[in-house]
């Protein structure tokens, strides 16, 4: 079964306030994206990487790739306008012969090995799987407009996407290809809307994404 990782890594910083675009936020005196593929680079089930970034940033990252090693990391292609675009230009540099696919975002470094393994294993009798936490708050759901409480929806059936989400490679081609989904937030809506049983993978709730200041304060503490 041969395995190939696309990690979206195009992220400006526009709501960490960063002058810095996100991958290149320094921690733990790394690049942020260096904790990211140094975990993926380490993961014998992935043959291969595909890294999407901005278009300005290539040369910044192939210098990145070059210093601290990165064998695995086969292409560097540029992003899209969103999360989505950038995917889809991810999967257009996939090799003929890959039959697995796994996503993982960038401004996700604390990701673990074990997780990642488990998550490819899975895929031996899955169709596609999502890396996901329960939710621990009450989650309401309101009204846009008039903010009063429409419904509280029962915690016990509500979980937290995380990444990495793998997919058979077909399925996620061809999900991406039908657009079932106007505006994804991930790639596994565009797989559910077909129809295809997405199976979750209990993550972990320290696999968090940078998306505010909060979020990099918490990574600071959490990166070994």
């Amino acid at each position: 079964m041969k395995v190939q990782a696309i990690v979206p890594a195009a992220g400006t910083g526009t709501r960490l306030k960063s002058r810095q675009d996100k991958p290149f936020i320094f921690l733990k005196g790394k690049p942020l994206i260096v904790h990211t593929l140094s975990v993926l680079e380490k993961c014998s089930a992935i043959e291969s990487i595909i890294l999407v970034t901005h278009a300005r940033q290539i040369k910044n990252f192939q210098k990145l790739i070059g210093t601290y090693r990165f064998l695995k990391i086969k292409q560097i292609v540029p992003g899209g306008h969103t999360r989505c675009a950038s995917v889809q230009n991810g999967l257009k540099a996939l090799d003929r012969d890959t039959d697995v696919v796994l996503v993982h975002d960038g401004a996700r470094p604390l990701i673990s090995s074990e997780l990642l393994k488990a998550s490819i294993t899975l895929m031996r009798r899955e169709q596609a799987v999502v890396v996901a936490v329960p939710v621990k708050p009450t989650i309401k759901m309101v009204h846009a407009k008039s903010f009063y409480i429409e419904k509280t929806l029962p915690r016990e059936t509500l979980w937290e996407a995380q990444t990495p989400q793998v997919f058979r490679k077909d399925i996620l081609m061809k999900a991406h290809a039908k657009m079932l989904c106007a505006d994804p937030t991930d790639d596994a809506v565009l797989v559910e809307q077909m129809g295809i049983k997405v199976k979750i993978l209990r993550g972990d709730y320290t696999n968090i994404k940078v998306t505010t200041r909060e979020d990099l304060a918490i990574v600071k503490n959490l990166l070994p």
